[in-house]
């Protein structure tokens, strides 16, 4: 007998960080180097099997990343088992990962205290214009006690 169970996951960071792009790599795998940005939120599912008897169904909202938005983020993340906070790696550190570390206030603030985090420096196929360090990112998560990893969803390294 199988068994289906749902997870609410929340995509949360700053406009044009590849939020939108990350997700569809998951879904759909494709990527487009021209995404409009996200007005509201976006929803999308993708299941995985994870054995014989197991799937997993993800309900994915991938919230705009605009400030005007910003107030509507909580209803996104209420009763999400899971947020995906993504930043930009070629940004300097004090833009989106400085954003991505307020987003984690945020969701240790307002959010189910059961809620799994993971940080996602992306954009890693442009590591050439890299600016913020990925131990940043590895230091902040471990302090915190979240998720990390690197990804691209262009290439769909880490997606």
């Amino acid at each position: 007998m199988s068994k289906t169970t749902s997870f609410k996951l929340v995509l949360l960071g700053e406009s044009a960080v590849g939020k939108s792009s990350l997700v569809l790599r998951f879904v759909r795998d494709e990527f487009s180097d021209f995404r409009e940005s996200t007005i509201g939120a976006a929803f999308l599912t993708q299941s995985v099997k994870l054995d014989e008897n197991t799937t997993i169904k993800f309900e994915i909202w991938d919230t705009a990343g605009q400030e005007r938005y910003k107030s509507l983020a909580p209803i996104y993340f209420r009763n999400s088992n899971a947020a995906v906070i993504v930043y930009d790696i070629t940004q300097p550190s004090e833009t989106s990962f400085e954003k991505a570390k307020q987003w984690v206030k945020e969701l240790k603030r307002s959010a189910d205290p059961s809620i799994v985090i993971m940080l996602v420096g992306n954009k890693i196929d442009m590591a050439s214009q890299r600016k913020t360090p990925r131990e940043l990112g590895q230091q902040f998560a471990g302090e915190e006690g979240l998720l990390f990893t690197e990804a691209s969803a262009k290439t769909g390294e880490e997606v």
